[in-house]
């Protein structure tokens, strides 16, 4: 869920800092101009994010085998190939200065403070667990299939300009 959104948005600052239209990365092109960014884009997601390969290949409109294929020749391609390390570069720093802007929590009480404040809380009866990390911490929300989805949007909502990830347990 939130890899997903990471991931189009990383794809999305792709595409504008090299000139490429939106959603143009998933176009079945072999055009240098599209497989650089392809590559590199993919490489950054699973280094900084740890995108799941299946995500990174749905959105890219590729196989799951290609990110591996990106992820093993990427310290070849960025020592031999000039273009590659460029747009790497680029794309690198523009996102970590993203992610690095984000805030993240040192301990769990102010996490779980934040998370109260926006309606957040912990179901009796639950059916299934919401695991949120943002930095070192995690806390787990318990929540019944009937609350779900507005307990999600409710953690998306309070963690707004945060540095964190959802997992269902």
């Amino acid at each position: 869920m939130i890899q997903e959104e990471n991931f189009k948005n990383l794809c999305d600052l792709t595409t504008s800092l090299v000139g490429l239209p939106k959603g143009s990365l998933s176009l079945k092109s072999r055009k240098l101009e599209y497989h650089i960014p392809r590559s590199a884009v993919s490489v950054i997601a699973r280094m900084v994010d740890k995108t799941h390969q299946n995500v990174i290949a749905k959105q890219l409109n590729r196989d799951r085998s290609l990110i591996y294929h990106y992820e093993k020749t990427h310290d070849a391609n960025y020592k031999t190939f000039p273009k590659y390390r460029k747009v790497f570069n680029k794309i690198y720093n523009a996102y970590s200065n993203l992610q690095g802007d984000k805030r993240t929590f040192e301990n769990l009480n102010d996490l779980k403070r934040q998370l109260k404040a926006n309606g957040v809380f912990n179901n009796f009866k639950h059916q299934t667990t919401l695991r949120i990390t943002s930095g070192k911490v995690q806390a787990d929300i318990k929540v019944s299939y009937k609350d779900f989805y507005k307990q999600l949007e409710n953690c998306k909502l309070a963690l707004t300009n945060c540095n964190y990830n959802i997992e269902i347990i």
